[in-house]
């Protein structure tokens, strides 16, 4: 099995077969699941300083902020499938 990868913006990428969910930061349940991740060390600022568009769930718990938005993260995803 190979790995695919994605870029989520400013040459930061992650395995696309570990991506459980991308979901926008706007919600109070998401802004909860991010405070937690920071709490527990998971998670992962590929902002860049830049506002956090999309919010990407890995299978190992991890929590990846990302300054592009999720349309264009699931078009790269499309992209190399």
């Amino acid at each position: 099995m190979s790995i695919r990868m994605v870029n989520i913006g400013f040459g930061n990428i992650v395995a696309a077969n570990r991506i459980i969910a991308m979901v926008s930061p706007e919600s109070a349940p998401i802004r909860r699941i991010i405070a937690e991740a920071r709490d527990r060390g998971m998670l992962v600022d590929a902002t860049h300083g830049r506002r956090t568009r999309a919010v990407i769930v890995a299978d190992s718990g991890h929590v990846v902020l990302s300054a592009v938005n999720p349309e264009t993260v699931v078009s790269r995803l499309d992209d190399i499938r």
